[in-house]
């Protein structure tokens, strides 16, 4: 008889392939673990939260296949958050929720479950930030242009974008500064406004 391993794993092999396919922005990540695969560019901008919340220490996409009897799905997200794991759906319609026999599946073998709907996922400012700041997602900040920053900060505890710009000398200011906030030396308001100039940067208090 076939296992229900045997059965999950070409077949979950070919929803990550075909997910691979489709090429959704920003295409940068933080804290994705494995190769990020999204089968919507709603999914793409749920990642792009994960990315920018302080309490989730990683996530992978598509990463295990649940069954019930003839049923199978695969959620979006496995998400690492302290020492709870969750599985998460991005969901566009009540309708395109998966069934209530998800939840069960996933206690089963040990996740919690959620779903995110559109609405809550593209409201407010908070998206368009994490995606202006995820464009930066692959560089690097130098560790003098990092010390410079932080120690200003030690100094005044807080100062407007424009005035960390400064403290960069030795890579491209906007790219070194979105580098420091994605990696969490230091952080702004993501949900108040579009970030600017005026927008203040203070030291991680993660």
């Amino acid at each position: 008889m076939t296992s229900s391993a045997e059965i999950q794993e070409p077949a979950l092999v070919a929803v990550r392939a075909q997910a691979l396919e489709c090429l959704f922005r920003p295409r940068g990540t933080v804290r994705c673990s494995g190769r990020p695969a999204f089968r919507s560019q709603l999914a793409r901008d749920l990642g792009c939260l994960l990315d920018v919340d302080d309490e989730v220490d990683a996530w992978s996409c598509l990463p295990v296949m649940l069954l019930e009897g003839n049923n199978s799905h695969v959620p979006d997200f496995l998400v690492l958050r302290g020492s709870e794991h969750v599985l998460m759906d991005a969901v566009r319609h009540p309708g395109d929720a998966p069934h209530g026999w998800i939840e069960e599946a996933a206690a089963e073998r040990g996740y919690g479950y959620e779903t995110w709907r559109v609405e809550r996922i593209r409201s407010g400012y908070r998206l368009s930030n994490a995606r202006d700041l995820l464009r930066y997602a692959g560089w690097e900040c130098p560790l003098g242009d990092r010390v410079r920053l932080l120690a200003g900060l030690d100094e005044t505890g807080s100062m407007t974008i424009t005035e960390c710009l400064s403290a960069f000398r030795e890579t491209r200011p906007i790219a070194g500064l979105s580098s420091l906030i994605l990696n969490r030396f230091v952080e702004i308001d993501l949900d108040e406004a579009r970030v600017g100039p005026e927008t203040q940067v203070r030291r991680s208090r993660r």
